[in-house]
Order: C-alpha cells, then structure tokens, then sequence
C-alpha cells in the first residue's frame, strides 16, 4: 500500500509521463499554455473546419521525418541554401503554417521561450480536431523543437498517396508504428481533401499507356475525369477525400475503400493485405465510438515518434527559424 501511496504522490506531483513526454508538462512554465491554444483554436476552427484536416497533417508530416519536432515549419534560409521539409513534395499543398505562427504568438506573449512549436502543432491538431465533431486524444506535452530540416527526408520518408501497401508497411514500420496504426491514421483522411496530381495517373496514365487504375471503381474514376480532374495536367482542382462526409470525422472512407473508392493508391492499398483489410472490416463492424477510441491511441502513439526533450534541440522563438 505505501508502494502505491508513492506512485499516487508521483502522478498527483509530476503528472502522467509517457516516454519522455509529459500531461501539464507547462503546468508551472506556462500554466496558461494549453487553454490559450485550445481557445484560439476553438474560436477559429469553426469558421474554417478545413483547417483542422490540414493541421493534423502537418502533425503527422512532422512526425515522420526527424520525430515530432517542429522541423515542417522551417524556412529556406538564403545563408545556407538548404531545402527544407516545407518545400519538398508531399508538403507543397500543406496549409496552417500562419496559424501554427499566431498560435505561437500569443504563447511567446504569455509566457516567451517557454513552449516549444512542436508541442503547439501537437496541441492544435488534437484541439482542431475534436472542436469539429472527431475523436479527442491525450498529448503529453514537452517536446523540443529540432535544429535541422531536410526536403529530401521529407520526400522520402512521408507516406506518398502512390505508395503501395509494402512500401507503407515499411515507412510504418520505420517510425514504430504497426498495421494497426497505418490503417487507423488513414483513416483520418475521412476529412481529407487532396488535389489531382495525386491521383491523375491512377485516371490517365497508370502504366503510361493511357490507361487507368483498374482497381478503382470505374464509375467513381468516370464521375472523377468528368467532374474534377477533366485534364490530366489539372494542378488546382480540389478533390474530397470522402466525397458526402468531408465534414464529419467517421467511419464512411473505410466504407468507399472496401467499394474500391478510395482517393490515393495508397488508399486502395490497405485493402490488399489481409491484415489491413480484417481490420477495416473490424472498424466497420464496430461503433464510432470504438473507431474514436483506436483512432487516439495510435495518435498519442505518432504523438511520441523520435520526440526531442530535456536538453536536445531548443525553443524557437518564431516557428520559421532556428535561434540565432
């Protein structure tokens, strides 16, 4: 009992670590941190819900090249003439760096260098995310943010819309994330939007001969060519992710993948493992709420990916550049 009277003083003291993250890591620092995040977020987010799919993918894009460290927010410096993740490929038509930079804004003016711009992507996707209707998930904070930004990790390491299921299997697995997690993470794209060249060979060109994907429901890629992407050079057209639901954070995009509707190759992937497929089909068979519950424990799980704390990296004090 006095073993357990020890840990209860610990938890009550210290608050929940997991890893080397921790619940209310500002409670002292900057006790005022998360409700300032949340509150902005709240405030905005509803006007804009789009924004909220674009601000768990920045979370994501973060975490998987260099850890969850703030590294997607880095600008090209002309002193160095480094490329940096914002740059690369998978993050050009990635949107909210001015919202991550007034989130931080009003932090740095409560408390300044205190809270890192990794913990405030982490906090804002979570905040943005339930404020429209979706799961909530817990994000022990403390990260720090990273030093060094690199476009072609990102273009390597991202997950990419054409990937098929043993390269994202891979990519998955690099990060210590499972199958379980890889079906469960897309399944964010239920508030997806993307645009046509990810997906205009699948309609045009699929093995260069002016062909298209024949997995992909033949009805939906006609609807797709005569609607959305008419040419197979159309850089701008928007296309939902899960045409009727965009809105709602829920279980429909595993519907349209097992129809063979599925936007990205990478979404039609997961239907080609028995293993990934089982598990959509178990998400189906289950309540929203079960599908909320899995979808925040593998959150909190891409939430600790290669995190920086204690001494390592820093606190920047704009998002956009390293302390001088």
């Amino acid at each position: 009992m006095e073993g357990f009277c020890w840990i209860l003083v610990f938890v009550v003291i210290f608050g929940w670590v997991q890893g080397d993250l921790q619940m209310g890591f500002y409670g002292t620092s900057c006790p005022k941190a998360e409700k300032i995040v949340q509150d902005y977020v709240n405030e905005h987010i509803p006007n804009a819900p789009s924004l909220a799919a674009t601000l768990i993918r920045m979370h994501f894009h973060d975490c998987f090249v260099r850890g969850c460290d703030g590294s997607i927010l880095l600008n090209v410096t002309s002193s160095s003439g480094n490329q940096t993740e914002k740059v690369a490929t998978p993050n050009q038509t990635v949107r909210g760096f001015d919202f991550i930079d007034r989130l931080k804004s009003l932090v740095e003016a409560e408390c300044p260098g205190i809270v890192s711009c990794a913990d405030i992507i982490a906090l804002a996707a979570r905040d943005s995310i339930a404020i429209t209707g979706g799961p909530s998930w817990k994000v022990p904070t403390g990260r720090r943010d990273g030093l060094l930004s690199n476009a072609s990790e990102a273009l390597n390491q991202i997950p990419a819309p054409f990937d098929n299921i043993t390269i994202l299997i891979q990519k998955f697995a690099n990060k210590s994330l499972d199958l379980k997690d890889l079906v469960l993470l897309s399944g964010a794209h239920t508030i997806g939007i993307a645009h046509c060249p990810s997906v205009s060979n699948r309609l045009y060109n699929f093995t260069g001969v002016g062909d298209r994907d024949p997995s992909l429901d033949s009805e939906y890629a006609d609807n797709l060519r005569a609607t959305k992407c008419r040419t197979q050079n159309d850089n701008t057209t928007i296309l939902e992710m899960d045409p009727g639901s965009r809105k709602t954070f829920d279980l429909s995009y595993y519907t349209l993948l097992l129809k063979r509707r599925g936007l990205f190759e990478s979404d039609s992937a997961l239907t080609t493992n028995s293993n990934t497929l089982a598990y959509i089909n178990q998400l189906l068979q289950g309540s929203l709420q079960n599908f909320f519950s899995e979808f925040a424990l593998s959150m909190e799980k891409m939430g600790q990916i290669e995190v920086k704390t204690g001494t390592s990296g820093e606190i920047r004090r704009n998002c956009a550049v390293v302390n001088s």
